[in-house]
């Protein structure tokens, strides 16, 4: 059978402070500014990727920074922790770059037999940091953090339910995930080849408070797919289920379907092509605002809205 979904694509949260935002995932974690650009419904409020030197697939995260934005709460019906792959070698470096920069951490924890750190970024949003020898994909040298030591890309996702059956259905029937461990109440699917970055861990918790989104907040969770053949073959599935997808959008960068989980997460479905380089080369990758077409017009007032941010390396 054709894998259809072969992992995580990128995950989209939400922010208070473009700058700070910057600060934390260029300067304290060491991605790389993939695109600037905005948030395509709303141009003026950027739309901040990082990732990996290329930006490819499952290296992702991005943001959007409302200025101001009351944080948001974890809970239930939500995404609450965004895990990412480092070498099992680079632990102790890790846990020290943290207290250097001031960001509490709790760990390292076991899971899965994996070791994990939690900590929260300066919203609030939840990010882990797993350590293990099976991630191959390349890091981002940055010039400041050693590559061996360097964030690989994505590891897994938290999805906190308050009952699980009709999301493990979505995952596993349309979405080709598959189980493969079970442990203290989580249940971890993998999708396409498996391994870190195909990962979603399922929670059940009935007893959560219900979340609320605002700064800190996880917008969606996109998976990817290889085409625009496969993602609408899917589509047709998500319809056949009653997910009501929406019609296929174009981000540029790819493109997108997206809908709700039965326990109200927002999914997306996101095509591996175009990809980021298809306005700037991979050298120049989020040096400089892009806008899509039908707001170059605007540009000069959308520049002069947008505060300026500065991308570095700590």
């Amino acid at each position: 059978m054709e894998n259809l979904i072969n992992g995580l694509h990128h995950i989209t949260a939400l922010a208070s402070d473009a700058q700070r935002n910057v600060d934390f995932y260029v300067g304290i974690l060491g991605l790389k500014m993939v695109k600037k650009t905005v948030n395509f419904d709303a141009p003026d409020v950027y739309h901040l990727y990082y990732g990996d030197e290329t930006g490819s697939p499952g290296s992702i995260v991005t943001f959007f920074p409302y200025a101001g934005l009351v944080r948001g709460r974890k809970g239930g019906g939500q995404l609450t922790y965004s895990a990412f792959s480092i070498p099992t070698a680079s632990l102790s470096f890790w846990m020290d770059r943290l207290v250097h920069f001031g960001i509490p951490y709790a760990g390292p924890y076991r899971r899965f037999n994996e070791t994990y750190l939690r900590f929260e970024d300066y919203d609030g949003m939840g990010v882990e940091l797993v350590a293990n020898d099976i991630d191959k994909r390349k890091g981002w040298d940055n010039g400041k953090i050693p590559t061996e030591y360097s964030i690989r890309g994505a590891y897994t996702v938290s999805l906190n339910e308050y009952k699980i059956d009709k999301t493990v259905s979505l995952l596993t029937d349309i979405m080709q995930h598959r189980l493969v461990a079970e442990e203290n109440g989580i249940y971890r699917f993998e999708a396409g080849a498996g391994g870190p970055g195909s990962y979603v861990d399922v929670l059940e918790s009935p007893k959560d408070i219900r979340a609320l989104q605002g700064a800190g907040s996880v917008h969606h969770v996109a998976f990817a797919t290889d085409s625009d053949e496969t993602q609408l073959e899917i589509r047709e599935k998500l319809l056949s289920g009653s997910y009501n997808p929406t019609e296929v959008l174009d981000r540029n960068y790819f493109h997108s379907i997206y809908y709700r989980e039965p326990g109200g997460i927002l999914f997306e479905i996101a095509t591996n092509p175009p990809g980021f380089s298809v306005d700037e080369s991979v050298s120049e990758l989020g040096t400089s605002l892009k806008l899509p077409e039908w707001y170059e017009p605007r540009r000069e007032k959308i520049e002069a809205e947008l505060p300026v941010i500065v991308a570095e390396s700590k």
